[in-house]
């Protein structure tokens, strides 16, 4: 019997959302769902200390062999949008620097992976996940970990299924990284 330990994380600069399963003979469990709450730090750049420093914590406690982050979407406000992708980047960098495979996955494909509808609420997401790993209740109110918790199921079910169909982008060092990303790094 192998065991694979998935994360799930819904980055963000108010609330980052995140949830670690237990994959064993292709049957999913909860081990753990939390927010790391951010909003009431004023400094961004503490904000991202705060993302690097909690996604390394949970990589240390939980040894993932790979982690799934929600990729970056185009929105109308722009400073909001590079806030969020500074967000995802020092969850990611925590990632790579663990030497953990990471996979990004856009909302949509979460929501239809989980529901099967790309257009579903975040409550109704978070009702299919009590369903899939038949939990009772989340200890948590924010819906962020409940996204960060779809993350991880989403990437199980993408990878149980052999799913690559190149919607889901993966990285599992810093060269697979800027290998696949040269636009995104400053030379």
């Amino acid at each position: 019997m192998t065991e694979k330990i998935i994360i799930g994380i819904d980055p963000g600069t108010n609330i980052m959302g995140y949830g670690v399963i237990s994959v064993k003979d292709k049957k999913m469990s909860l081990l753990c769902i939390d927010e790391l709450i951010l909003h009431k730090l004023d400094s961004h750049a503490l904000k991202l200390k705060k993302i690097f420093e909690r996604t390394l914590a949970i990589i240390d406690a939980y040894h993932p062999d790979e982690l799934a982050i929600e990729e970056p979407f185009y929105a109308k406000n722009v400073q909001s949008m590079l806030k969020l992708g500074r967000a995802q980047g020092v969850a990611m960098a925590a990632g790579l620097l663990r030497e953990i495979p990471i996979a990004e996955y856009l909302p949509k494909k979460v929501k239809m992976a989980i529901t099967g509808n790309g257009n579903a609420s975040k409550e109704q997401v978070a009702g299919m996940l009590k369903n899939l790993l038949n939990i009772k209740e989340f200890p948590t109110k924010y819906l962020d970990a409940t996204d960060g918790l779809a993350l991880a199921v989403c990437h199980f079910l993408n990878t149980r299924h052999g799913i690559s169909d190149g919607s889901k982008k993966s990285y599992s060092n810093w060269n697979a990284f800027v290998k696949n990303n040269p636009k995104r790094i400053e030379k």
